[in-house]
C-alpha cells in the first residue's frame, strides 16, 4: 500500500515537472529582472543616445567648422584695414634724415655735409593706418568660397550619416541586450525544470525505480546548465555595459529593456528598387560627391593662378618726436601683378589637383559598389530573419510537445534519463533561437534602413 501511495506521488511530481515549465516558460524572468534597473524602452535608448553620443557631438563641431569657413572664404573679397604703432631711434643717415622730412622738421642746416653723415640721434613716434583691397586675386577668393559651401554641405551628409550610425548601434546594443535579457530566463527556467527533475529523479532512486548512473546524469546536468547561465549572465552584464556606451553615459547604467523584438514586415518593394533608394539617398555616398565637387573646383583655383591680380591699397600715417609737432601724409596705388613664371609649381598644382579628383571619382565608384553590396546583404538578411522566425515558432512548440512526451515516457520507464535530458536542452536550443531570429530580424531591419539611409529615431 505504501508503496502505490509512493508511485502516485512520484506520478503527480512528474505531472506538475512538465506543466508548470510550459505554464512559466512565457514569463520567465520577469521576477527575477524586475528590480534590476530602471525600465528603458528602444526609443527612450536611441533619444539617449542622440543627446550624449560624443561621436555626434564630434560631427556636429565639424559641422560647425565648416561654416566658419565659409566666413573666412568670404572674407578675402573685402578690405582688410590695419593700425599700428611704432618706436624707432636711429643714427642712421639715411633713416634719421628721413624721419626729419616725414616730421616735417627738415631746416637749411640739415643739408650740411656733415650733419647729414654723421647725424644726431632721432627717435620718432609713428602712427599708421592702411588698408589694401585685392579687387581680382586670380580667382582665389571666388574658388576657394564655392569650396568651403560645398565642404560645408559634405560636413552636414556626414552629419546625417554619423547620427543614423549611431541609431543603428543603439538598436544594436538594445537588442543584444534583450537577446541577453531572455537568455538568462531561458537557462533560469531549464535550471528550475532541471532542479524538479533531480528531486524526482532522486525520489525514483530512493524507491529503487531507477538506477544511480540517472541521478549522476542529472546533476551533471544542472552542473552544466548552472555554468550556462553564470556565462548568460555574463553576457547579460556585457550587453549592459556597451548600451551604456553607444547611449553616451560616462558610466554603466542598470536598465531593464522592455521593447521585445517583434516581427514587423518591411515594405513591400523589390531590391532594385531599395538599392536604387540607397544610391539616391545615403549620406555618406553624398558626402563623397561633394568631396569630387570640391576636388574638381580645385582644379580651376589651380588653373587661375596663371591669371593676374589687382590690388588697391592706402595708407595714411603720422610721424612726431614727441606728439607736440606731428606730420602726417597718406599714399593711395593700386597695382597688377602677373606671375610669368614659377617652376612649373602651377602647373604641379594644377596636375596634382586633377589626380586627387581622379582618386576621389574612384571613391565614388567603389562606395556605389559597396552600397549596392550592403543594402543586398541586408535584405536578404531581413528576408532569411523573417523564414527562421517561422521556423522558430514551430519549432519551439515541437521542443515543449516533446519534452513533454518524453517526460511521460520516462516516468513510465519507457526510455532513458538521457532522452529526457536531451529533450530539456532541445527546447533551450529552440526558444534561444527564437530569441535570435527575432534579434536578427530587428537588427537587420535596421541595416537595410541605414543601407538605403533612412534610419531615424522614430525606428520600432
Amino acid at each position: 500500500m505504501k508503496k502505490v501511495k509512493r508511485i502516485r506521488m512520484i506520478i503527480l511530481v512528474a505531472i506538475l515537472t512538465i506543466v508548470q515549465p510550459v505554464i512559466l516558460i512565457e514569463a520567465a524572468f520577469s521576477d527575477q529582472t524586475a528590480a534590476q534597473g530602471s525600465p528603458l524602452s528602444l526609443h527612450d535608448a536611441i533619444q539617449s543616445a542622440l543627446e550624449k553620443n560624443p561621436l555626434l557631438d564630434a560631427a556636429q563641431s565639424r559641422v560647425s567648422a565648416s561654416a566658419e569657413r565659409i566666413t573666412q572664404a568670404k572674407s578675402g573679397f573685402y578690405p582688410k584695414v590695419y593700425i599700428s604703432e611704432a618706436y624707432q631711434l636711429t643714427t642712421t643717415p639715411m633713416w634719421a634724415f628721413g624721419m626729419k622730412l616725414n616730421q616735417g622738421i627738415i631746416t637749411q642746416q640739415d643739408f650740411d655735409p656733415d650733419r647729414l653723415n654723421d647725424p644726431s640721434s632721432i627717435d620718432n613716434f609713428n602712427t599708421m593706418l592702411w588698408m589694401t583691397w585685392p579687387l581680382f586675386d586670380s580667382g582665389q577668393t571666388w574658388f576657394a568660397r564655392q569650396q568651403s559651401e560645398t565642404a560645408h554641405q559634405a560636413s552636414a551628409a556626414g552629419y546625417d550619416r554619423t547620427r543614423q550610425e549611431i541609431i543603428s548601434q543603439t538598436i544594436a546594443a538594445y537588442t543584444d541586450l534583450v537577446f541577453a535579457k531572455e537568455s538568462v530566463a531561458v537557462v533560469d527556467q531549464a535550471l528550475q525544470t532541471a532542479e524538479v527533475h533531480l528531486r524526482l529523479i532522486q525520489n525514483r532512486y530512493n524507491s529503487g525505480l531507477t538506477v544511480k548512473s540517472d541521478l549522476l546524469r542529472a546533476r551533471v546536468h544542472i552542473s552544466e546548465l548552472e555554468q550556462q547561465q553564470v556565462e548568460a549572465n555574463s553576457q547579460y552584464l556585457i550587453a549592459q555595459a556597451a548600451l551604456s556606451m553607444v547611449m553616451g553615459e560616462e558610466t554603466q547604467c542598470d536598465v531593464l529593456p522592455v521593447t521585445l523584438p517583434v516581427k514587423k514586415d518591411i515594405p513591400a518593394k523589390a531590391l532594385a528598387e531599395w538599392i536604387e533608394m540607397a544610391l539616391a539617398g545615403r549620406p555618406d555616398l553624398q558626402q563623397t560627391k561633394f568631396y569630387e565637387q570640391t576636388a574638381r573646383t580645385e582644379i580651376k583655383k589651380s588653373r587661375s593662378a596663371h591669371w593676374p591680380s589687382v590690388n588697391l591699397n592706402g595708407s595714411y600715417e603720422i610721424n612726431t618726436a614727441d606728439f607736440d609737432d606731428t606730420a602726417n601724409n597718406y599714399t593711395v596705388g593700386a597695382n597688377v601683378t602677373l606671375n610669368l613664371f614659377s617652376g612649373n609649381g602651377i602647373s604641379a598644382r594644377e596636375r596634382e589637383a586633377l589626380y586627387l579628383h581622379n582618386e576621389i571619382n574612384a571613391n565614388v565608384r567603389a562606395m556605389n559598389q559597396k552600397i549596392q553590396l550592403e543594402t543586398r546583404e541586408a535584405y536578404y538578411r531581413v528576408r532569411s530573419a523573417e523564414k527562421r522566425i517561422q521556423a522558430a515558432e514551430l519549432s519551439v512548440d515541437e521542443a515543449l510537445e516533446a519534452l513533454r512526451i518524453v517526460g511521460n515516457r520516462y516516468d513510465n520507464g519507457q526510455v532513458p534519463i538521457v532522452s529526457l535530458l536531451d529533450a530539456e536542452m532541445t527546447v533551450i536550443r529552440a526558444r534561444n533561437n527564437l530569441n535570435m531570429a527575432l534579434k536578427d530580424h530587428i537588427q537587420s531591419r535596421a541595416q537595410l534602413a541605414l543601407a538605403v539611409g533612412d534610419l531615424g529615431a522614430s525606428f520600432q
